[in-house]
C-alpha cells in the first residue's frame, strides 16, 4: 500500500536492481507487452543474467511481487502518530485518490496482474496472501481505534474486510474507467467512516 522508494533510487545488489528494472519496465509497457529483453533494457548489467535466474517473464513478476511484499511488510506503518482515526482518514484519501497508494503506472500493472489470477494458481496465491496481510493491517487499524475509544464497537475482521474490497474496487475502477464514479463512491464511503465507524463522544 505504499510507494516502493529505497531500491528505486539505490539498489542493493543483483537482485535489487533486476527489482528495480522490472518495476520500470511493468509501469511503461504494462503485463501484456512486458517481456524480459524489455526488462532487460532497463537492467544495468547483462541481460543473460535474467535468463540465468528467470526462465519466463512470469517467474521475474512472481519474485518481483513477493519483493514488493516484503517491502510493504517492512515499511507500512502499524499506526500515524495521530491515531487510529487520523490513520484511517489517510487510508481513505489515498483508497479514492487516482494511484494514490502506488502512483498510477504501477496501479495499472497491479490490475493487470491481479488479473492473472483468475487463471493462474501461482499468481492467485501470492494476491492471497498479500490480501490477507492488508487485511490484517487494517483490522489492526480498526481494533487499535476501538481500544482509543475512536470508533465504535465494530466487527475489526469485518470492517477491514469492507475497507479492502472499496480499496480494490477503487484501484480498478481508477485504471479502467473515467466515469467519475471513485468521487460518488468516496462520498459515501466517507459517510459510511463518520457515521457507522467514528465513535459518537
Amino acid at each position: 500500500m505504499t510507494q516502493p522508494s529505497s531500491f528505486l533510487e539505490d539498489p542493493e545488489d543483483t537482485s535489487e536492481e533486476i527489482m528495480r528494472a522490472t518495476y520500470v519496465a511493468l509501469c511503461e509497457h504494462g503485463y501484456s507487452d512486458l517481456t524480459i529483453q524489455r526488462i532487460g533494457e532497463e537492467f544495468p548489467k547483462s541481460e543473460s543474467l535474467l535468463y540465468h535466474h528467470y526462465d519466463s517473464k512470469d517467474d521475474i513478476l512472481l519474485n518481483f511481487l513477493e519483493f514488493m511484499l516484503g517491502q510493504m511488510e517492512e515499511r507500512l506503518p502499524l499506526q500515524d502518530a495521530g491515531g487510529a482515526d487520523d490513520h484511517v482518514e489517510r487510508i481513505v484519501e489515498l483508497t479514492f485518490e487516482p494511484g494514490g497508494f502506488a502512483g498510477d503506472g504501477f496501479a495499472r500493472a497491479l490490475v493487470e496482474l491481479r488479473a492473472q489470477a483468475a487463471h493462474d494458481e501461482a499468481y492467485r496465491e501470492h494476491f492471497g496472501r498479500s490480501d490477507h496481510f492488508v487485511r490484517k493491517y487494517i483490522e489492526h487499524t480498526i481494533r487499535s481505534g476501538i481500544e482509543q475509544g475512536v470508533f465504535r464497537e465494530v466487527d475489526p475482521g469485518e470492517t477491514a474486510a469492507l475497507f479492502q474490497v472499496a480499496f480494490l474496487g477503487a484501484v480498478t475502477q481508477g485504471v479502467t474507467s473515467d466515469d467519475g464514479v471513485l468521487e460518488d463512491a468516496r462520498v459515501e464511503f466517507e459517510r459510511y467512516v463518520r457515521e457507522c465507524l467514528r465513535s459518537e463522544d
